[in-house]
């Protein structure tokens, strides 16, 4: 297999099934990665639809992801302050009707905040901040965003947060094992001290799914890791996170969104 040039772009082939499904991402004073979670979006053959957070309107979307970045530069706490968006009061009305919701690092950090996550996001227990890739464990592939993986399958996809630590009592740890609410953990290394070395985690209902990792960054060939689990090696060659994406949009399709 060889290692594609720089620019060599990789698009879903044209289905009006899965076009038709609409993909809202938020946009936060501080968010960094939204553009690049569109692009997975619409690389995995669906519509990504900019939201902003200052509008109280979902703009008729199937499903909402949350990017990550720094919002209102993390002041207070990642993710303190843009749990009040009025937006996200539309979010938390419609995860509670099934919408599915995906939080990505900043993300998973305004769920959390938010309470349709459980837990919460520290400071990385070595106080530094942390980017390279990272090998994770798919734990429970049976959520709206994780369904086109195998179970216990590996990914790599790019780390890269200050405040990654996920803690949550032991109570509420329990539970989220015992009812296999962990969907992704570290494999290997355990990169910022989350408990359990959980990097992702869902609801009971399974259509609100956090994570720290960045799988909208290892979604096209080029500019993706330089390692996958599927056993692409190359430069850029790694997309294993591009199945997140495809998991929402198949799921949406299946469930009747055509």
């Amino acid at each position: 297999m060889s290692t594609p040039l720089i620019g060599d772009f990789s698009v879903a082939p044209e289905n009006d099934a899965l076009r038709a499904v609409r993909i809202g991402v938020i946009t936060f004073p501080g968010t960094l990665d939204d553009r690049d979670a569109a692009r997975a979006v619409t690389i995995a053959g669906g519509t990504a639809v900019g939201l902003w957070h200052a509008e109280a309107n979902l703009q008729s979307v199937d499903a909402v992801i949350i990017p990550g970045g720094f919002s209102y530069g993390d002041y207070l706490r990642a993710g303190a302050i843009a749990r009040f968006a009025p937006l996200m009061e539309k979010v938390v009305d419609a995860a509670a009707g099934g919408m599915p919701v995906l939080g990505i690092c900043n993300g998973f950090q305004i769920l959390t905040e938010a309470h349709l996550l459980p837990g919460s996001m520290v400071k990385n227990n070595h106080l530094k901040f942390s980017c390279a890739d990272q090998l994770l464990r798919v734990e429970n592939n049976s959520t709206a965003w994780t369904s086109a993986y195998e179970q216990g399958a590996g990914m790599v996809v790019p780390l890269k947060n200050q405040d990654g630590q996920y803690v949550a009592d032991e109570k509420t740890l329990d539970e989220l094992e015992g009812e296999g609410r962990v969907v992704f953990r570290y494999d290997g290394d355990n990169p910022n001290g989350s408990r359990r070395g959980i990097a992702g985690i869902t609801n009971a209902a399974g259509n609100v799914v956090g994570l720290m990792p960045h799988p909208e960054h290892a979604v096209e060939p080029g500019f993706g890791p330089d390692s996958s689990a599927y056993g692409e090696v190359g430069l850029g060659y790694g997309t294993d996170g591009l199945r997140i994406f495809s998991s929402v949009l198949n799921s949406l399709v299946a469930g009747g969104k055509s």
